[in-house]
């Protein structure tokens, strides 16, 4: 039976949002097509009064959301930078609420949150969008049960994403929970994501989560521990490379950053060895020395303090999309 996904869009809508998940589907059509299965999908665009135009500048063939009506399975709202136009738009909540309403499930990828929050459809459950936006969900919709470090979170019909590429992991779950997790490998792998990216909102790194720096010694340091997490980064050490006094380092440091100078070099030192579990077979020994926490057991305290997951855990998550 071919399940129907309908893909809701709107003026100024992000294109990865869209491309990605329709992807995800088309690349589990041709999988099921050549195991002779026609348990695929159907990927449908639509916004109010048809086609729009996306990121990018580039204009979207659609139908018109006015006249979608039933046999929907999915229903998926994608965001973009305009997600406040399109959650005020009363005339977009009504017909999502209603394609909504016989709906299996309904999800929404990034921004796409805020336009089923501002529908109403959000209430009471738990959700999440991407991480820059967390704050602003909560504030906005606090009947919403917002998960700020999650990928995508499932409640019930409900299954929302964080930002942008995060689209293409929710869209892999869903085909998980559709059909198997052999299937949503198989699709994975040729696009060349990961099943399953272990971790929180782990799309962006711990260096680029720093606020900006105006000190030029202070930026050079940053990147040095991104550089070489594995090297000897004591306070005085870190304000050496700054050019600056260990004392005056050590309040610079947590205003500028947001984070103490031995919390952000564990940070670094968790990403770096995420990356190793991420891309071998290595021993948990052996990933600690590299990455600088020299035993395995000051790598695992470390993994639970920052990820709340155990480095073995953590390497597990890949074997599934485990929508939380």
């Amino acid at each position: 039976m071919e399940r129907e996904v309908l893909v809701i869009g709107y003026g100024g809508a992000a294109l990865t949002d869209i491309a990605g998940p329709a992807d995800v589907f088309a690349g589990a059509n041709r999988a099921l097509v050549a195991a002779g299965s026609r348990d695929g999908y159907r990927v449908r665009l639509a916004g109010l009064g048809g086609g729009f135009e996306v990121t990018g500048g580039l204009r979207m063939e659609a139908e018109d959301l006015r006249e979608v009506s039933g046999g929907v399975d999915t229903v998926l709202v994608v965001g973009g930078f305009t997600f406040a136009d399109a959650a005020r738009d009363a005339e977009l909540r009504h017909h999502l609420r209603r394609v909504a309403s016989g709906a299996r499930r309904v999800t929404s990828v990034c921004t796409g949150a805020f336009v089923l929050a501002a529908a109403g459809l959000l209430d009471g459950a738990r959700a999440t969008t991407h991480w820059a936006y967390c704050d602003r969900l909560a504030a906005d919709h606090p009947s919403v049960q917002v998960v700020p470090d999650a990928i995508h979170v499932r409640d019930g019909r409900l299954v929302t994403s964080a930002g942008v590429t995060a689209g293409i992991d929710l869209a892999l779950a869903l085909v998980e929970r559709d059909h198997d997790a052999a299937l949503a490998r198989f699709v994975a792998r040729w696009m060349v994501v990961f099943l399953q990216r272990p971790g929180g909102q782990s799309q962006f790194s711990v260096r680029s989560r720093v606020p900006p720096v105006r000190e030029p010694g202070l930026r050079a340091v940053l990147d040095a521990v991104v550089d070489d997490p594995a090297a000897a980064w004591t306070v005085e050490e870190m304000a050496r490379r700054a050019a600056m006094s260990t004392r005056h380092f050590s309040r610079v440091f947590p205003r500028r950053v947001g984070v103490s100078p031995a919390r952000y070099v564990e940070r670094v030192r968790v990403e770096a060895a995420a990356t190793a579990l991420e891309a071998g077979d290595e021993g948990l020994d052996v990933v600690a020395r590299r990455t600088g926490f020299g035993s395995a057991e000051t790598l695992r305290r470390a993994f639970l303090r920052v990820l709340g997951v155990t480095p073995g855990g953590y390497r597990d998550r890949f074997r599934t999309t485990g929508a939380a």
